[in-house]
């Protein structure tokens, strides 16, 4: 029949990344622990599907660096070290000064900021940056960990440089995995979460990206020392 192959290519395609998704949602929410392990006949049990979607999601979860793959045992949750979270903040913090820079030579003019389509946007990164204040404030990391991935996404993507964001995204989904292994550890999270979201957006709508890289450079300096003191423990 004319496009069934096409048509199960793209169900398979479409499971393949929905298991993804749910696996990596998994790990952020703790409930996939570091080091544990699984293998694609126990995932394609739980999810009720064949074996080659889920076969082809760890297989992209490994190259993003969330499980290891192991030839005769499966895959397991990657486990990062305090070491391995300063070198996600070091590249986090290349990719971003990268954007910082287009302001600073003048590639996003102010004017730009006020055209409608650029306006909406920025106000709904700032809407996703209080959202994400909110679930900081009440030590909510479930919540805190969408949003914030949502703000970022979005604020990124209005530099205009597709690779940038996505590669940003996924340091930033690298960072949070490390993060949850160590912050699950601890019973109370209010206070012990950042929450500069609208005041980083506020700094470059004004384009003082002067403010913004100080906002950053505190941001960056309280995560390495939260997880370098839970790492410690």
């Amino acid at each position: 029949m004319p496009g069934s192959t096409g048509n199960a290519a793209v169900t398979r395609n479409t499971l393949r990344q929905q298991i993804a998704d749910a696996l990596r949602d998994e790990v952020l929410a703790g409930r996939l622990q570091p080091g544990q392990e699984f293998t694609v006949k126990e995932i394609a049990e739980q999810y009720g599907v064949s074996a080659t979607p889920v076969r082809e999601a760890l297989v992209d979860l490994s190259a993003q660096g969330l499980l290891e793959a192991d030839q005769h045992r499966g895959f397991r949750v990657h486990e990062y070290s305090a070491e391995d979270f300063r070198g996600m903040i070091e590249a986090r913090s290349l990719i971003i000064e990268g954007m910082f820079l287009l302001l600073d030579e003048g590639r996003q003019r102010r004017q730009d900021f006020e055209e409608p389509r650029i306006a909406a946007a920025i106000a709904g990164v700032r809407r996703r940056g209080e959202e994400a204040q909110r679930a900081a404030s009440a030590g909510d990391l479930t919540v805190l960990i969408g949003y914030d991935l949502r703000f970022w996404r979005e604020l990124s993507a209005m530099f205009g440089n597709a690779y940038l964001s996505d590669f940003l995204h996924r340091l930033r989904v690298q960072s949070w995995v490390c993060t949850v292994q160590h912050l699950r550890r601890l019973t109370e999270l209010r206070g012990q979460l950042w929450a500069g979201h609208t005041e980083l957006v506020d700094a470059l709508y004004r384009r003082d990206t002067f403010a913004a890289r100080a906002i950053l450079a505190a941001y960056n300096a309280h995560s390495v020392a939260l997880i370098e003191r839970l790492a410690a423990r």
